[in-house]
């Protein structure tokens, strides 16, 4: 038999991602160090330990729960400086020199590495009237100026007029074009009322060639022949999805009073959409063919010449400028970047890529787990020894630099054979903000036999002594002065 239901748990706060793998080095073995005869040094918010042997007989369970942060160790830097040597050791003087040399090197490292943090840490500047780049997977904000500002959005609308669609319909349904659709001026893919088009071809021409008269075409057929209702429709989904500073007047995105949205809303809704697998399938696309053998190409310049670039939406009139948000993959990293107002196109352009690349470089992919180390140890019933538990193999993840990681190793603080090498007894979990990013077992480093019966009453033979040797002692000592 294995395992009494004894865990020990553990935290290991790390300072930055970047540094896990010299901290992990840098650390003892895990709870091993708790069973150490020298206790560790603790430091506020730490909790020491000390097992020594126990006088009770292990049979039954002893919980354990002990969360806490490793003991740094104290540099022997200072003990070094300030020790006596004679006035004319010229080794000392020499190795002092070249060790002052080394910690000048040291502080000018030091510097520089602070001057790139510096400028991991700050977005770049750009030129917008409102810019926003976050996390696709979370949600979470990165960097954003006017987030909530209440602008005009150009075609950006039809990311809504799509979704609705979408939602409602059919990608093979056949639509009848509205000829009020047919008349709608500024891009468009020359529809003819009356003509018959493919949901899904009219959701192209709307996405990708960001064709007005598609989009309300589309808006016409949702609200069954009426463009008023399906706007309607589309202020309805945005009141349910939360998005405040939204309110939309036309399905096309032209300019018009009321008609605006904001950069926080915009990436809400884009993240939204990007979950509808047609959806996701049409806005990266370059080109494609419809109906009529009309040939659509895309306004997202980032399509083809950023690398990961996923999509999502373009839009430009005079009121409302150059804008677009756009959604990049790296690395496993989704990311989104909206900016609204740019001055021109490629100016818009600069933005995103100064955005996605700034957002990018603040994430790095690490093996947060070092394979094979030993992460912790249990004890060994009826023995004097312990048992090694190691990590197995871990896959690596990506992080957020700015994030603490919390290293929690949770494991039995006793252990009975006979056990299995690599029997799985334990686990390390990794978090990142609060959260778990990566678990990785624990297992036996070695194979334990079973105890016998000579060996358990060599035990409780050597622990009886131990302890009529102790009452001895104590009585001793109380009776002579």
């Amino acid at each position: 038999m294995s395992g009494l239901p004894s865990e020990l748990t553990r935290s290991v706060p790390a300072r930055s991602s970047r540094r896990l793998r010299g901290i992990m080095r840098f650390r003892g073995a895990g709870p091993s160090e708790t069973t150490r005869s020298r206790p560790a040094r603790s430091s506020p918010g730490q909790t020491k330990q000390r097992v020594g042997r126990s006088s009770k007989p292990p049979s039954g369970p002893s919980c354990t729960s002990i969360e806490r942060s490793t003991p740094r160790t104290r540099s022997g830097l200072s003990s070094f400086w300030l020790g006596r040597t004679g006035a004319g050791d010229y080794r000392f003087r020499s190795v002092r020199r070249r060790l002052t040399l080394t910690l000048v090197l040291m502080l000018v490292a030091a510097l520089a590495a602070t001057g790139r943090a510096a400028a991991l840490t700050t977005p770049p500047s750009v030129d917008a009237r409102a810019v926003l780049v976050a996390d696709g997977a979370t949600g979470e904000v990165l960097y954003a100026r006017n987030a909530t500002a209440e602008l005009p959005i150009a075609s950006i609308t039809k990311i809504m007029t799509a979704l609705i669609t979408i939602e409602r319909t059919r990608p093979g349904s056949i639509v009848r074009v509205a000829p009020a659709a047919g008349e709608v001026g500024e891009s468009s893919i020359h529809l003819v009322g009356g003509e018959r088009l493919s949901v899904r071809d009219l959701l192209e021409g709307a996405l990708i060639q960001s064709a007005n008269d598609a989009a309300d075409a589309l808006a016409a057929y949702v609200g069954h022949g009426s463009i008023g209702r399906s706007v309607a429709l589309m202020n309805h989904r945005a009141r349910r999805l939360g998005l405040r500073h939204t309110h939309y007047v036309r399905p096309d995105g032209l300019d018009a009073p009321g008609h605006y949205s904001s950069a926080r809303d915009v990436f809400r809704l884009a993240r939204l959409a990007m979950h509808r697998p047609i959806f996701r399938q049409i806005v990266r696309m370059r080109t494609a063919t419809i109906a009529g053998g009309r040939r659509l190409h895309t306004w997202n310049d980032l399509l083809g010449s950023y690398r990961g670039t996923l999509g999502v939406k373009t839009g430009h009139t005079g009121n409302a400028g150059w804008n677009e948000v756009a959604a990049a993959r790296r690395k496993g990293v989704t990311l989104y970047a909206v900016v609204l107002g740019s001055p021109d196109r490629a100016v818009r352009n600069d933005v995103l890529v100064s955005l996605l690349d700034w957002a990018f470089a603040q994430y790095s992919r690490l093996a947060l787990v070092v394979p094979g180390r030993t992460y912790a140890s249990a004890a060994l019933a009826f023995t004097s020894d312990r048992l090694p538990l190691v990590a197995r193999a871990a896959p690596s993840r990506t992080v957020r630099l700015d994030r603490t990681l919390v290293e929690r190793v949770v494991a039995p603080a006793q252990l009975e054979g006979p056990i299995a090498r690599g029997r799985r007894l334990g686990q390390v979990r990794v978090y990142a903000g609060g959260k778990l990013v990566a678990h990785v077992p624990l297992v036996a480093a070695r194979a334990v036999p079973a105890v016998g019966f000579r060996q358990k009453l060599s035990w409780y033979a050597g622990r009886t002594v131990d302890e009529a040797g102790g009452m001895l002692k104590s009585l001793v000592a109380a009776v002579l002065p």
